[in-house]
């Protein structure tokens, strides 16, 4: 993005630096409405400018959690820049909604969702807040650098938690049994330190949304987040469809795998290998091979697509694969004055690496596309549209696999193994949102009140066929390894909601995969200018947590589920 506000050479800092662009744009005298909407597009080049400098602060930091001096330039931001950019946040926000010539505004597109934005702002923000979000952020990254500190020895040698997972993928039943317990006997160790990491968290976000004048942080955060096309009521009913319509084809899968193994106890174990062959599957080799087969596949779908990912690569902007000290998990981070994003993950040659390259892949093709929309604003849509384009990147793409797996067999036990997994993972978004509701909902609960939570938020999402005998300790810290509940609470729900948009999409695609693709692409080039259900009509699908719906998309996936039978 070519600037036109800010000098060629201008850099994030420090706040002297900063601080003379905020004066301006809340002092700049606007006479009619062009030059408020160019005051809008100067206020939106400077804060892509300070977006995407804490966005390579922040992943220098999760690929190599050791070095202090990064984390110093990130925590640097985090308690100065951060604290002091927000009282003048609030400033801007005041102007706009009090210019007089805003009204000349409403009727470009996406400038209600604009103005609703801003009024949320504006609602919630408080001084008092400003230095315990510091606090939070600060708090809330423990959990990178406990996580990436763990790992575990085998067959003589330290690997990561990541890379030891694989060795829940063997059919050797006795080294997956001694993987699983390794694993979560090292995350058990943190117990007590996860679970106090958490509370403090949580006394800390109750104290912000009371500030903000609300009753609990799970309030607080569904003005926050902006989710102004569904409430809590609508999560209660997603939890209850998915129970009804989802757990009852996990329970049939489940005793489909413990008669396939041929086992007289399904054990947690046992709950990720491949029953339907010989050896795990392996689509990659490495980093490169990675990236040119997901380019290849990429392009089988769309040129442009896989456009995408090569100039990320060239750009150097990806970082795939697994080692001691990265931080967990995955993502693709948007840089919003370059337009092209990062992808960080944590491979090791596993399906579910695939999975992860292709879903932030998708999430990827998001950032190009919106890349060019005139506002900042616009290109940060809702979480519900942004999982919506990663996962059904995830599902369209399995059309396309036999690039990963040339053997068709292997090929087909892949589409199976991810279908499966995905309606593995709905039950255990609702488990993760019904959790956060009620943990929010009585803030001052005790560790024994907690376990509670969890057993009434989990167990009855689970099959009700694996043997958890003697394993329970390890059942009730589950929720511990769910980066989400300590970095980013609340954002989850977004995932199963996505999921059966990504089914939608996807049936669509099988439908007529030209017509399917291309609406796909139309509805994320809106980006957050329309609302969610808007964007979703324009991919052809329907924003529907009804039992109804959700029971016609897993109509839909059990008949591609019969396709794949080996």
């Amino acid at each position: 993005m070519k600037r036109t506000y800010l000098p060629a050479d201008f850099k994030v800092t420090t706040w002297d630096a900063l601080k003379p662009y905020f004066e301006e744009l809340v002092s700049r005298n606007i006479a009619s409405s062009n030059e408020l909407y160019t005051w809008y597009q100067d206020r939106s080049e400077f804060e892509s400018a300070i977006s995407e400098d804490l966005g390579w602060r922040y992943i220098k930091m999760t690929c190599d959690t050791t070095n202090e001096e990064i984390k110093n330039a990130f925590n640097f931001f985090v308690s100065e820049l951060q604290p002091a950019m927000a009282p003048y946040s609030n400033q801007l926000d005041t102007k706009a909604l009090e210019d007089p010539f805003l009204k000349e505004l409403k009727d470009k597109e996406g400038f209600d969702i604009v103005i609703k934005l801003l009024e949320k702002d504006k609602s919630i923000y408080r001084d008092e807040n400003i230095s315990l979000f510091s606090e939070i952020e600060q708090t809330a990254h423990e959990f990178g650098t406990i996580s990436g500190a763990m790992t575990v020895t085998i067959d003589g040698k330290e690997i990561t938690m990541q890379q030891a997972s694989d060795y829940l993928l063997q059919l050797d039943r006795v080294k997956r049994e001694e993987a699983w317990r390794r694993i979560n006997e090292r995350r058990y160790q943190e117990k007590d330190t996860l679970n106090n990491l958490y509370t403090t968290l949580i006394g800390l976000r109750h104290k912000v949304a009371l500030n903000a004048g609300f009753k609990n942080f799970r309030d607080y955060m569904f003005t926050a987040m902006g989710r102004f096309d569904y409430t809590p009521a609508d999560c209660y009913a997603f939890h209850d469809a998915i129970k009804s319509e989802v757990v009852p084809i996990l329970n049939t899968l489940a005793e489909e795998r413990k008669k396939a193994l041929n086992l007289d106890a399904l054990k947690p174990w046992d709950l990720s290998v491949n029953y339907f062959g010989n050896t795990p599957l392996k689509p990659f080799n490495d980093a490169d091979d990675l990236t040119e087969k997901t380019i290849e596949c990429f392009a089988a779908l769309d040129g442009y697509t896989a456009d995408c990912i090569a100039t990320m690569k060239q750009m150097g902007h990806l970082d795939l694969m697994s080692r001691k000290g990265k931080a967990p998990g995955g993502y693709n981070y948007p840089l919003d004055e370059t337009g092209v994003p990062f992808i960080f993950m944590n491979a090791t040659q596993s399906l579910r690496d695939l999975v992860t390259m292709v879903h932030e892949g998708g999430h990827a093709l998001h950032s190009f596309l919106t890349a060019d929309l005139e506002l900042n604003v616009f290109k940060h849509p809702t979480s519900e549209v942004a999982e919506l384009a990663s996962m059904s990147m995830e599902l369209m793409s399995m059309e396309h696999w036999d690039i990963f797996f040339t053997d068709a067999k292997d090929l087909n036990r892949a589409k199976r193994e991810h279908l499966e997994s995905v309606l593995q993972t709905m039950p255990w978004v609702a488990t993760i949102d019904l959790f956060q509701h009620t943990i929010y909902q009585k803030p001052d609960h005790t560790l024994q009140e907690r376990e509670q939570m969890w057993k009434e938020s989990f167990y009855p999402f689970s099959n009700n066929t694996t043997d958890w005998s003697g394993l329970e300790n390890f059942r009730l810290t589950a929720w511990q390894k769910q980066l989400h509940l300590f970095e980013v609470p609340f954002y989850y729900i977004e995932y199963g909601m996505a999921q059966l948009g990504a089914i939608a999409v996807w049936r669509n695609y099988k439908k007529d995969p030209a017509k399917g693709y291309e609406r796909y692409k139309k509805a994320l080039s809106l980006g957050y200018k329309k609302s969610i259900p808007e964007v979703y009509k324009a991919a052809g699908i329907k924003f529907d947590f009804s039992k109804d719906y959700i029971k016609e998309l897993m109509d839909f996936v059990k008949e591609e589920l019969k396709t794949l039978s080996l």
